[in-house]
């Protein structure tokens, strides 16, 4: 097991001495429970997965999951601190061992599997279609119709390959998607679907259509190496658990996400 070590400099009156101690950044199940706190890298702004009420307190579906596991590994549901990350910083931080893992709405794909571990998926998240247009019920309802979706996202090609017959119109941001919408120049907006449930709850004229274009399942991120295995193992265990019994889809349901 690999761990890092920090020296602390002590004086007594027999002279200086030094002690040495292990990181509090250490990864392993051993010294979390040592620390008796989960340091975990979250998103502070998507809702419902992670972000801040009006008070400013953390909450989400992906919040209640990390609570749950501090729950479950140390016995108190507040035995954790959150370290909020942009979507550029998810991995690093793990990677960087600053964490002792991230459920930052992080999706399952080859090239993040070469440097990071995943465990097994709490929701299966992917590309979908917001509207406020009743005439949109199904997929042949978009023939020739125009999508806003973000210049440069990945959810380009899956929409051209699903949906060849739509029109697709790029926008800088969310707000500037719906302006689009708004102005009558694109029928929908395109991205993630637990993006486009915050929006649902925003803006509630709008609507999720009931198809999408992909499907990307989300998973926790544990550094790679043997030091997280056994921590990676408890939360899979965790996690089928809680599949099992129902709650993971009682609290996606709860949160607005389809």
């Amino acid at each position: 097991m690999r761990k890092r070590f920090v020296a602390v400099l002590s004086w007594s009156w027999v002279g200086a001495q030094w002690f040495v101690s292990p990181s509090l950044f250490a990864a392993d199940l051993q010294t979390i429970v040592q620390r008796n706190r989960l340091i975990v890298a979250v998103k502070d702004n998507v809702r419902p997965l992670g972000f801040r009420d009006a008070q400013g307190r953390l909450q989400g579906f992906e919040i209640e999951i990390a609570q749950r596991l501090a729950q479950a590994l140390l016995g108190r549901p507040t035995a954790i601190e959150f370290k909020a990350v942009s979507n550029r910083d998810r991995l690093s931080a793990v990677t960087g061992e600053t964490v002792d893992f991230a459920i930052a709405r992080v999706t399952v794909n080859a090239s993040r599997a070469r440097i990071v571990a995943f465990s097994e998926p709490y929701y299966l998240d992917g590309t979908g279609i917001i509207t406020k247009s009743a005439a949109i019920q199904a997929q042949r309802d978009l023939t020739s119709q125009t999508i806003a979706v973000l210049n440069n996202a990945s959810t380009i090609a899956a929409l051209r390959y699903q949906f060849p017959q739509v029109k697709l119109i790029g926008a800088e941001s969310y707000s500037a998607g719906k302006q689009l919408i708004e102005s009558g120049q694109a029928i929908g907006f395109a991205a993630d679907v637990s993006v486009l449930a915050g929006w649902v709850q925003e803006f509630p004229e709008y609507r999720i259509l009931p198809f999408r274009a992909s499907t990307e399942p989300l998973a926790i991120v544990f550094p790679k190496g043997l030091e997280s295995d056994e921590l990676r193992r408890r939360v899979d265990q965790l996690l089928r658990q809680w599949k099992s019994e129902g709650w993971l889809q009682q609290r996606a349901t709860y949160w607005g996400l389809p």
